[in-house]
């Protein structure tokens, strides 16, 4: 009895999933949309070139604002949006199992009742014609000669 209970206690819940805090987009969905970089927006051509200390402060300018920035919008609307976002899925994964496919699956079941019975109607109807014309014209012979 104890043995079992200890088992239950170590038993990994299949619902609860460990989070990387290191790679965070392991599927690479923003792999291409926000990787802003200072060079990606401000570029000098050559023979355009300001001075050197303005060039390094603005870099740092951008990266530091950029960083900080993000760091502070998502400490602030990180957790609402994600509950939010959260909301808006789970809403979309109740309809899609209880509203979405049950009327796929009805309309499926209704639209094989409906083709077998226009199968029927064609079998009956159209393959004495389609055989008839078969017979007709199997003894059409094509010959082909080349003239010289």
């Amino acid at each position: 009895m104890y043995a079992l209970h200890q088992e239950q206690k170590f038993r990994k819940d299949s619902r609860v999933k460990e989070i990387d805090l290191i790679n965070r987009d392991p599927k690479l969905i923003n792999e291409d949309v926000v990787k802003v970089d200072f060079e990606d927006v401000i570029a000098e051509p050559s023979g355009t070139h300001s001075l050197d200390g303005v060039w390094k402060t603005s870099y740092t300018t951008f990266t530091v604002s950029k960083y900080w920035c993000y760091r502070i919008l998502t400490a602030i609307l990180g957790i609402p949006v994600s509950l939010l976002w959260g909301f808006l899925f789970a809403c979309l994964s109740f309809c899609h199992i209880w509203a979405v496919m049950p009327c796929i699956k009805s309309c499926l079941i209704e639209s094989q009742c409906v083709s077998q019975i226009y199968s029927l109607a064609v079998h009956t109807c159209c393959d004495p014609l389609f055989e008839a014309v078969g017979k007709i014209f199997s003894r059409v012979r094509v010959a082909l000669h080349k003239d010289v």
